[in-house]
């Protein structure tokens, strides 16, 4: 550790011998323990010109906002999820580690059946922190788009 001086020259000794060092934790002046190292790679899962199905950061996975077709909103639902499960299940996380799920559905009339999809899907011992709101989707035939952070 280095402290600068009134000159703005580094002093290594003052860090290690004076008053400032009894005071720091012994793993800043060079004693103790080593400080572990955490893994803060980024891998991206299927990656496109614009965007990555899912970002791995360190032990936390970021899903892009995931939909699907089908004629109604509980359909849609059921395939998102399944594309959900999918994606942490290839980023080697499950939805128990799910940590937040943001929710937007076209309609919000369609709140509840979306929600009865939902619903039997979370886990019930690990539900995550959720909002859902309504807005327009990227075209007009999606009905509900849903994207999760989740811990590895």
């Amino acid at each position: 550790m280095l402290y600068a001086t009134r000159d703005r020259t580094a002093t290594r000794k003052a860090a290690e011998t004076g008053p400032v060092a009894r005071l720091l934790p012994a793993r800043l002046t060079g004693g103790g323990p080593p400080v572990r190292k955490t893994d803060m790679s980024i891998v991206r899962l299927d990656k496109g010109p614009r965007m990555s199905e899912a970002v791995i950061h360190g032990n936390t996975v970021y899903l892009a906002g995931q939909v699907a077709e089908g004629a109604d909103v509980a359909t849609q639902t059921r395939g998102v999820l399944a594309q959900i499960d999918a994606l942490l299940e290839r980023a080697g996380t499950s939805k128990a580690n799910i940590l937040t799920a943001t929710i937007w559905l076209s309609d919000i009339a369609d709140f509840a059946e979306m929600n009865s999809v939902w619903d039997s899907w979370v886990d019930k011992d690990n539900p995550p922190a959720r909002a859902t709101s309504e807005g327009k989707l990227a075209a007009p035939k999606f009905k509900v788009e849903i994207i999760v952070v989740a811990a590895k």
